[in-house]
């Protein structure tokens, strides 16, 4: 079966601060043991803020190493799933719920791509 990367992006200046709320780490937690239950979840983690990352880009040979933030950009990646499905429809529905447990507040866009083996 294909495996699918599933990259959650948010915009880090309108995310709640304190986090996701009780409720919504409850639906998650739910819909994540779902899809773990049905055998397409294969790993799964949000990523600490891009004020901990670090970025490093060649260009014209030249290596450079930047500490975060990255004020640069407005949307960063803040997870990933990596999902195992019969195909892409079905990765694309588990991904479509992952998005819809999140309140409204959040500013949430989720790119799905099958994995070239």
């Amino acid at each position: 079966m294909p495996r699918y990367l599933s990259m959650i992006r948010i915009d880090e200046t309108t995310a709640p601060a304190g986090g996701p709320s009780p409720e919504l780490q409850q639906r998650m937690g739910a819909l994540l043991e779902e899809i773990t239950k049905a055998g397409v979840m294969l790993d799964t983690a949000g990523l600490t803020p891009t004020s901990d990352g670090v970025r490093i880009r060649q260009d014209g040979g030249k290596i450079t190493v930047t500490d975060g933030p990255f004020t640069e950009s407005k949307e960063v990646i803040g997870g990933y799933a990596l999902l195992q499905a019969k195909d892409k429809a079905e990765a694309v529905e588990w991904a479509r719920r992952f998005v819809e447990v999140h309140e409204e507040e959040f500013d949430i866009t989720c790119e799905v791509r099958q994995i070239a083996e």
